[in-house]
């Protein structure tokens, strides 16, 4: 009888003839299976041990380090190819300054609306018109959420409302506001708050709606009021949607922003675009778009902030 033969059951391995074993297993210590090799280079595999074990072969890890490209420098890749592409169609004269001036022409220009003070003080004056219009909105949007998301009875009286006023395009009540309000600030800040308002109820709304049921059931357990439950379960769970709503609620403002100073604006971003407009100015336009466009990272940056540091509780998946 063969070891195999009283390994798989068919005689006690005890009454196995020891003098059949084949000459390279000199006892069962030494049985193993050949190591596998794996794609990174790490050894791995299973060996048979004493008894029914089994004994675990050692890794040895591949210490090669493969070269990888910062992230920071594969982020920037893009827009600078952009840039030097853009320089390059320029001075070549593919691309006219009167259809869009060369990037040296608008950091230029931008030197010089730095330099003059023009480009601060408008800056100042657009930061200001989003800052209360993302107040107004962004209170008005989180109460009527927490109406609508808290009761039933304040969901039948508001979100009817809210879904049909959301669907009028916010920009086509420009005309009216003008009308209501004059060409003055309270129109430009009224359309910021109008396009902030309807995502941060959206948000936050749904938010609400989508705390765990076992949750509230667990709270009510605790023996929670009504007022606890809606503090330590449903405001916390909702913050997420909130935060979400907050960053699409601020890009929407830059967004209103830009249509607002088109009414009879005197100063801010908007004027200087207008201005620019009339003199065919393109390295200025370019200037007013860019600086749109980082205080728009900016804001964006803050909130992602914010998230951290309030979202610490929640795991989430960061990408490979």
């Amino acid at each position: 009888m063969t070891v195999e033969q009283a390994v798989r059951g068919h005689v006690p391995p005890d009454v196995a003839d020891s003098s059949s074993q084949p000459d390279h297993l000199e006892s069962p210590e030494e049985w193993r299976e050949p190591p596998e090799e794996s794609a990174g280079g790490e050894t791995e595999g299973v060996v048979g041990g004493r008894g029914d074990g089994l004994e675990l072969v050692r890794v040895v890890p591949d210490l090669r380090r493969r070269w990888a490209v910062p992230r920071w420098l594969r982020r920037t890749a893009g827009p600078v190819a952009l840039l030097v592409l853009w320089q390059v169609l320029s001075a070549s004269g593919v691309l006219e300054a009167g259809i869009l001036a060369s990037p040296g022409t608008i950091a230029a220009t931008a030197g010089d609306l730095v330099s003059d003070g023009t480009l601060p003080s408008a800056m100042l004056v657009s930061v200001q018109r989003v800052i209360v219009g993302l107040l107004l909105g962004g209170v008005t949007g989180v109460v009527l959420a927490l109406v609508s998301g808290l009761s039933r009875l304040g969901e039948d009286l508001v979100d009817a409302t809210v879904q049909m006023l959301r669907a009028i395009p916010w920009v086509g009540v420009i005309p009216l506001f003008i009308i209501w309000l004059g060409i003055g600030e309270a129109p430009k800040i009224a359309l910021i708050s109008l396009g902030v308002a309807f995502h941060l109820y959206l948000n936050v709304y749904a938010g609400i709606r989508g705390v765990d049921d076992q949750l509230v059931e667990a709270g009510n357990s605790l023996g929670l009021s009504r007022w606890g439950l809606i503090r330590h379960v449903v405001l916390p769970g909702a913050l997420p949607g909130a935060l979400t709503g907050l960053r699409y609620s601020l890009a929407t403002a830059w967004l209103a922003l830009v249509f607002g100073e088109q009414i009879n604006a005197d100063d801010g971003l908007g004027f200087l675009m207008n201005q620019a407009r009339e003199f065919f100015r393109t390295d200025v336009i370019v200037v007013c778009l860019v600086v749109y466009a980082l205080l728009g990272l900016l804001a964006d940056l803050l909130i992602r902030t914010l998230e951290r540091l309030l979202l610490q509780w929640r795991p989430t998946f960061t990408g490979r």
